[in-house]
């Protein structure tokens, strides 16, 4: 999709997921999409749009792909104010009611945006602004989040729904919204230019062209998942640069390697792992880290990773010897039986005897 507006419109040089919904409610998907883009498109500025809910752990992984502004939406930094906007608020498979739902987002937006900071990405604050409900409590938000170190704040007017809890509240003025940025303004530079586009939207700030794309867009959709020839790259457990010669549980960061358009391979780039213990959930972090690649290369490893990483469509290659070699071998189809050495074997019952924190 990516591909084909750019053909339509060369000049866009933003890429950006902002829903339907949050982009880490699906946050394979949406590490996997900004990675693709980056490898594909390698100027292009990415940028996310978040309740902060789920954000916080994935922010070191979005730093490494290179995206450089997230926009957080905070309705309010009062419990008592924001149990009024949000009916419930679910964590994993727990739901949260009333003033208790209320400071969990709070509490996850706030990390989030610490954290977001703390790695250099610029962020930017959505606030709807809901008469009778927040919209006297807007200069709380831009001071509490001028001392969090966000950069923009956007004070966005609500639209009325029908058929919405909010759907009988009116629309707030334009005078109402000039005041409410003015205010605001004290504490946070204001985006005033917001047009409150749909998450589809494309085209430049002064040539919307969202439905000259919108066939192209539903079209792209129905195309079948990237297969394995769009997985240019492998990934390789590496000590020093030559060997696969690391187990997957102690592997501190990954070379990624790719053909060189001659005949030959090149290094491509490092990226670091996820650090040790979570669980599985490490192995799904790796499975999203190395999502443009084919295979790994490593002495070993465990089946709980390995069942992970085969489901994501990595194949991992046991090996000892020269990374070359076991490239060839990935690229070229030929076996790796020639390729398999003396290792120690990965422990199924959880523990990596091969000197890692644990394979799996």
């Amino acid at each position: 999709y990516m591909g084909k507006v750019l053909e339509k419109e060369p000049r866009i040089s933003v890429a950006g997921i902002a829903g339907p919904g949050d982009p880490f409610a699906n946050s394979d998907a949406t590490l996997e999409t900004m990675r693709l883009i980056r490898n594909t498109y390698p100027e292009t500025l990415l940028c996310l749009a978040s309740n902060g809910m789920n954000l916080a752990p994935h922010v070191p992984e979005l730093a490494e792909i290179g995206v450089s502004h997230v926009t957080v939406t905070v309705n309010g930094i009062d419990p008592d104010v924001t149990k009024n906007i949000y009916s419930w608020i679910r964590d994993g498979k727990v739901l949260y009611r009333g003033r208790q739902g209320a400071e969990l987002l709070l509490a996850r937006q706030i990390r989030s945006i610490e954290k977001l900071k703390q790695y250099g990405i610029t962020v930017k604050i959505n606030t709807i602004v809901i008469p009778g409900i927040n919209d006297h409590h807007i200069i709380e938000v831009a001071r509490a989040m001028k001392k969090l170190g966000v950069d923009l704040l956007n004070c966005m007017a609500m639209f009325p729904n029908a058929d919405t809890v909010f759907e009988d509240v009116p629309e707030p003025s334009r005078v109402d919204m000039t005041e409410i940025r003015n205010e605001a303004e004290q504490y946070l530079p204001q985006m005033r230019h917001c047009t409150r586009c749909r998450a589809d939207a494309v085209g430049l700030l002064e040539e919307d062209r969202t439905d000259e794309m919108r066939g192209c867009l539903s079209a792209c959709a129905s195309l079948p998942k990237h297969s394995e020839a769009k997985r240019p790259y492998v990934a390789v457990a590496t000590l020093e640069g030559v060997l696969v010669n690391q187990h997957l549980g102690e592997a501190t960061s990954f070379q990624i390697w790719g053909e060189d358009g001659a005949g030959g391979y090149r290094l491509i780039e490092e990226r670091p792992a996820p650090p040790p213990g979570g669980g599985s959930q490490r192995w799904f972090n790796i499975s999203r880290i190395l999502g443009d690649c084919r295979a790994i290369l490593v002495n070993d490893l465990g089946d709980s990773p390995k069942a992970t990483l085969k489901k994501k469509g990595i194949k991992p290659v046991i090996m000892a010897g020269f990374i070359e070699r076991g490239l060839e071998a990935v690229y070229t189809g030929k076996g790796l039986t020639s390729l398999q050495g003396r290792m120690h074997k990965c422990s199924t019952k959880g523990a990596c005897v091969g000197g890692g924190t644990g394979c799996g």
